[in-house]
């Protein structure tokens, strides 16, 4: 079993520099395979779900090489073999083969996805997205079998019913190659899509609107290698200016596009939370006294991002006041809350809303993380907590913060690694 120990009551100070994004990568990486000659990715964080997504690639049989968050992806001897289980169902963003395949080949089979467990989230939309296109799409024992009975995909009108980042791409990727126009409604705006978008384009799609709820899709017979540096991890960086803004004495988090977090950061504001914003970035205050607790509702971009609603929970719980956090998003992930109830949180769920009251003195305590920002949430506490706080479930840590420990030993804490 791996653990962190948390020694809490640590004062953070220094710099500390944010990775590339987790939520770009996973999706550049299924996209890169539909290039015909290689592509190479810059600022790759270091991660379970990259590692995991590099041996989907070499089990295909793509040449895979990382080197200090620098990926090469070479797809020119790739197959398309099918995976319906084993490591494709290791992460949720497995799903991007789906439709990177059927751009690629016209036909794939893909089992379906893991990754973190926060309540129903159907893959309808993308299928819909796809049966639009005119792929036919089964599922069979657990994995999708797609095809293109025509020989090839159609550009369509496809309306998301609901704002999706997942199905936006990876209908975005099946309508790379597909013959004539698609427009996508009602698309998700993240930066991420945009990032994507981006490294698409200089392989030589032909996208436009992406970060509008309109994007045009006219498509190409060709993608071409490219290298293309990924954007910093928004969420990330909330998670540090979380912690930083609870325990810190004077914190400054580096490579930071304050315009991906502008509604995280209005909320810090609101709270009293003293902050320095350049062009790339943030510097914490010395920790203010009497923080004022806030609101929190979870919306889709450009709103407050559900990945960060857990990250804050722990800054919040240090604030004056009643507050409540709603998730529009995943209104089940609520599970770091009986977690920090161990540690002394005067908080509870109603009807999937959390409600809170602070200040709080958190104490160390066993806790798990059941999720990837659950685990951020539970460092988060550990941190501000006093004693020592056993952190078990850091799997789902690993899979998307890279260097998690060392950089928040970097800025003075006590996190250590052990592994029974």
């Amino acid at each position: 079993m791996k653990k962190f120990i948390i020694n809490g009551g640590k004062p953070l100070a220094g710099e500390v520099t944010v990775s590339g994004a987790k939520n770009s990568a996973v999706a550049l990486i299924p996209a890169a395979i539909m290039a015909d000659s290689e592509v190479v990715l810059e600022g790759v964080p270091d991660i379970q779900d990259v590692h995991a997504l590099m041996e989907i690639l070499t089990d295909f049989g793509c040449q895979v090489f990382f080197q200090d968050n620098v990926l090469r992806i070479d797809p020119q001897g790739m197959q398309n073999i099918p995976m319906p289980d084993g490591k494709i169902q290791s992460l949720r963003a497995s799903y991007y083969f789906m439709g990177a395949l059927l751009s690629k080949y016209g036909e794939g089979v893909v089992g379906l996805p893991g990754g973190c467990s926060l309540g129903p989230r159907p893959m309808d939309l993308h299928i819909k997205g796809f049966e639009m296109l005119g792929a036919q799409v089964d599922n069979e024992m657990g994995a999708m079998h797609l095809s293109s009975p025509q020989g090839h995909l159609t550009g369509a009108d496809i309306y998301l019913d609901m704002v999706s980042v997942g199905a936006t791409i990876n209908i975005l990727l099946a309508a790379v190659k597909a013959k004539g126009e698609t427009v996508i409604e009602n698309a998700a705006r993240e930066p991420e899509i945009i990032d994507v978008v981006n490294l698409l384009n200089k392989m030589g799609a032909n996208i436009k609107g992406a970060g509008t709820s309109t994007i045009r899709v006219q498509g190409v017979d060709h993608l071409n290698g490219v290298s293309h540096q990924i954007i910093p991890d928004r969420i990330e960086a909330g998670t540090y200016l979380s912690a930083a803004a609870a325990i810190g004495q004077g914190v400054k988090v580096n490579n930071v596009i304050y315009e991906h977090i502008e509604s995280f950061v209005a909320k810090l504001n609101e709270m009293g939370v003293k902050l320095d914003i350049t062009e790339e970035s943030i510097y914490v205050h010395p920790k203010q006294a009497n923080l004022k607790m806030v609101d929190i509702k979870t919306m889709p971009y450009p709103g407050f991002a559900t990945d960060l609603q857990q990250p804050i929970t722990p800054l919040l719980l240090m604030a004056e006041g009643h507050g409540q956090i709603e998730d529009t998003i995943y209104p089940k992930r609520v599970n770091h809350i009986p977690e920090l109830q161990r540690m002394g949180a005067k908080a509870k769920v109603n009807n999937d809303q959390i409600f809170m009251e602070g200040p709080n003195q958190l104490t160390g305590a066993e806790v798990r993380a059941s999720d990837l920002r659950a685990g951020a949430c539970l460092i988060n506490a550990g941190l501000i907590a006093q004693g020592q706080t056993t952190l078990t479930g850091v799997e789902n840590i690993l899979r998307g913060y890279d260097h998690i420990i060392d950089k928040f030993n970097g800025l003075g804490a006590d996190i250590r690694f052990i592994e029974d």
